[in-house]
């Protein structure tokens, strides 16, 4: 089983591939989406549509998980999130791939086993679940790997 986990962002979205194989999992990609900072907002939104798009076309997950949105203060920048996970989402469901969505201290709760684990915690465990050295790129990349896994252990497809 494949799972492509998100954690979705308007300026930098990480990503995550993730096999699971009889309670093993592997790290197969990750990485981060980028929009221009400097593109107006649809621009953004087409970008990543894109780029998951690629994503699920060049390593074909089953299931496409992502991080749901927590509530913010600012509700413009709450409204922004929401557009570029529909974006997102919009990509996996053209694919026909099942998505599932998790909030933060659900993913949090799954990886760490503490709903208020820092991301610092989450990067730890993530490698130590994985059975990694390190993980290449930002915080936003291990927070999309520990979606992926919130996905697979919710789902039992470990």
């Amino acid at each position: 089983m494949r799972v492509l986990g998100i954690d979705p962002g308007i300026r930098t979205t990480g990503f995550g591939i993730i096999d699971s194989n009889i309670n093993r999992l592997s790290l197969i990609a990750c990485g981060t989406i980028n929009p221009k900072v400097s593109d107006n907002l649809p621009s953004r939104l087409n970008h990543l549509f894109e780029e998951v798009e690629l994503i699920i076309n060049k390593f074909s997950p089953d299931i496409f998980s992502i991080e749901d949105m927590f509530y913010s203060k600012n509700v413009k920048t709450a409204m922004i999130l929401g557009q570029a996970r529909g974006a997102m989402i919009i990509a996996a469901a053209q694919a026909n791939i099942n998505i599932f969505e998790y909030a933060p201290r659900k993913v949090k709760m799954s990886v760490c086993g503490n709903g208020g684990a820092s991301k610092e915690q989450v990067k730890y465990m993530v490698m130590k679940i994985l059975n990694l050295k390190e993980i290449p790129g930002t915080i936003d990349v291990s927070d999309a790997i520990a979606v992926g896994i919130c996905c697979l252990n919710q789902v039992g497809l470990k």
